[in-house]
């Protein structure tokens, strides 16, 4: 197992364990974040455990020309009861993705340190929110990173109302430019959107490093 020091650095991702467990500790500074995501790294941990990060191969990706948008669902962004908006409310999308109950986890991921470096690097440009609006109540969003304007790393979403979150992500994948969207792992809910597994050299050959 690698533990990572104060520099802000990483082993090769071909070093993962083979459910992707790449290094354990550092920080979740902007810097060290940011280097993470441009080489394909994330960090994944409970709160009471010491920083992990990630790095899966295969990685679980949709290509925007793959989406799958169902009659159901072109019915429902039809009808428009839902305003879409981006960067509105980073924050409290982050805050309602921390809440949101999941079949699969006793609790989350998504501590008030994590809310705090994420919030830093919604506010240098690098991480973006996308919020659903009904009757000016917010009931569903998501957020990620952005890389280099052309990749997209989805970190969470939550819906209080049926198929908020489902609009708010197709409508940032069919209103943007990004030439992957990055799922990390295989969820049902987003292969039934065109989601699908790629391998991690595929994925990294997407993403160059920031200059930090």
């Amino acid at each position: 197992m690698y533990f990572l020091t104060d520099k802000i650095e990483f082993p090769n991702v071909s070093e993962a364990s083979a459910e992707g467990l790449l290094a354990v500790g550092g920080d979740l500074s902007p810097e060290r974040l940011l280097h993470a995501y441009s080489n394909g790294i994330f960090p994944w941990f409970q709160d009471e455990e010491p920083i992990l990060w990630w790095s899966p191969n295969p990685r679980f990706v949709l290509f925007p020309e793959d989406l799958k948008v169902s009659k159901s669902m072109k019915q429902v962004l039809k009808k428009n009861n839902f305003k879409v908006t981006t960067n509105r409310a980073f924050k409290t999308v982050m805050e309602n993705c921390a809440k949101a109950k999941r079949n699969d986890q006793d609790g989350t991921w998504i501590s008030d340190n994590m809310i705090s470096a994420y919030c830093k690097l919604h506010q240098l440009g690098f991480a973006k929110s996308i919020e659903v609006w009904q009757n000016d109540k917010l009931v569903g969003g998501l957020y990620g990173i952005e890389i280099n304007d052309t990749v997209f790393c989805g970190e969470s979403m939550f819906a209080e109302v049926s198929n908020a979150s489902k609009v708010g992500f197709i409508t940032l994948v069919q209103n943007s430019n990004y030439k992957l969207i990055d799922c990390q792992l295989h969820t049902k809910h987003l292969e039934s959107l065109g989601g699908r597994n790629i391998s991690r050299l595929e994925f990294l050959n997407f993403i160059r490093p920031h200059d930090i």
